[in-house]
């Protein structure tokens, strides 16, 4: 490894490009539209694209790394695989939350360093928050100005289990993991990336993800995760809880799917 490091002064440049996309997303979530389909006329694709051409273009003139964007995922892995660090971006995470009009949608970018998220950003335009963080240093939610420190918090016996669920995404195999934790449990519910940053902030212990999800859906809120404290490990729904799960990486093979995933602390 190289001595290089993200700076302050890049992680705030990237930060507020983040921000900038979701308005350019707002833009367009904001006009009365009828169209829900994802054609390449639909207001959602146009929203996508606007905010992909804004992180690219304003990422190119901060950083001279690489840089996979769900919008431009069709990069080989005979290229992506020599990347020791990249920008991961998903400019509109939640569509269902987009068409919904209920705000939880958000714009991610992490920079992903030898399979790990060492710093990401997810921004959610519509409700104004903002969650940031640089593994080792900072973590943090801006909401609507006020800015406040965040950091994951352990369940502790007696307590009920906040379990993180998803308003799009239901899976029996949930029932499995909530039998296996024992005591009361109830789900918190959540659209897009907010999902892990939900387990980031302390207001849920766990979010168990038994669906298919991209590297590019859990970058930024994964690196946010590590920064406040908790863990991104493979999920293994007979032992979701296995002390020894492996951590969940990035751009380690051919296919962009993620495993299972479990956010604990």
């Amino acid at each position: 490894m190289t001595d290089w490091t993200l700076s302050q002064d890049l992680a705030e440049k990237v930060t507020q490009i983040a921000i900038e996309a979701g308005s350019k997303i707002m833009e367009i979530y904001e006009k009365d539209f009828a169209v829900y389909d994802k054609s390449d006329s639909s207001p959602l694709t146009e929203a996508d694209l606007a905010a992909h051409h804004h992180i690219v273009d304003g990422l190119k003139a901060v950083s001279d790394l690489p840089i996979l964007s769900e919008e431009s995922a069709d990069i080989d892995w005979a290229t992506r695989k020599s990347w020791t660090r990249y920008w991961l971006v998903d400019p509109l995470d939640g569509t269902k939350e987009f068409i919904k009009k209920n705000g939880e949608f958000t714009v991610n970018i992490a920079l992903i360093e030898y399979g790990e998220p060492t710093f990401g950003v997810v921004h959610a335009p519509a409700i104004n928050k903002t969650y940031a963080g640089k593994v080792g240093e900072f973590a943090y939610l801006n909401d609507n100005g006020v800015k406040t420190a965040i950091s994951a918090q352990p369940h502790r016996a007696g307590e009920t289990w906040k379990i993180v669920g998803s308003r799009s995404h239901q899976s029996p195999e949930i029932n499995k993991i909530l039998d296996a934790l024992g005591g009361e449990s109830e789900l918190v519910a959540m659209g897009s990336s907010l999902k892990l940053c939900l387990v980031a902030s302390g207001e849920a212990h766990l979010y168990p993800r038994v669906g298919p999800t991209s590297e590019w859906d859990t970058g930024a809120a994964h690196a946010v995760a590590l920064a406040a404290g908790a863990k991104v490990t493979v999920l293994d729904a007979d032992n979701a809880l296995n002390p020894d799960a492996h951590p969940l990486r990035y751009n380690q093979k051919d296919s962009l799917l993620n495993p299972y995933f479990l956010v604990s602390c």
